[in-house]
């Protein structure tokens, strides 16, 4: 998976946002609002390629979860950003 090109992360009056850089990406009816954690993993990722298991470790390294909840926030992130269109492959 990667994070497909043109999105960034942003932090907007302490919220974490991610915006298109390009016109086609911008839609306001579905601004992507993100979370300390999830704004971690994307900054972590952003610009390499990744799997479950790296947002998984990321995880594991950074905060007190066990693995088997690393794994199940890990794939579930991933289905998320897959579905809005944020992450490829």
């Amino acid at each position: 998976m990667r994070i497909k090109e043109g999105f960034k992360l942003r932090t907007m009056l302490g919220e974490h946002i991610v915006t298109g850089e390009y016109p086609m990406q911008v839609n306001f009816n579905k601004m992507v609002s993100l979370n300390e954690t999830a704004a971690y993993l994307w900054e972590k990722v952003q610009g390499k390629d990744f799997t479950e298991a790296d947002l998984a470790k990321l995880l594991l390294d950074e905060y007190e979860v066990d693995e088997a909840t690393a794994n199940k926030d890990a794939a579930a992130l991933a289905a998320k950003w897959k579905e809005i269109g944020l992450i490829e492959g």
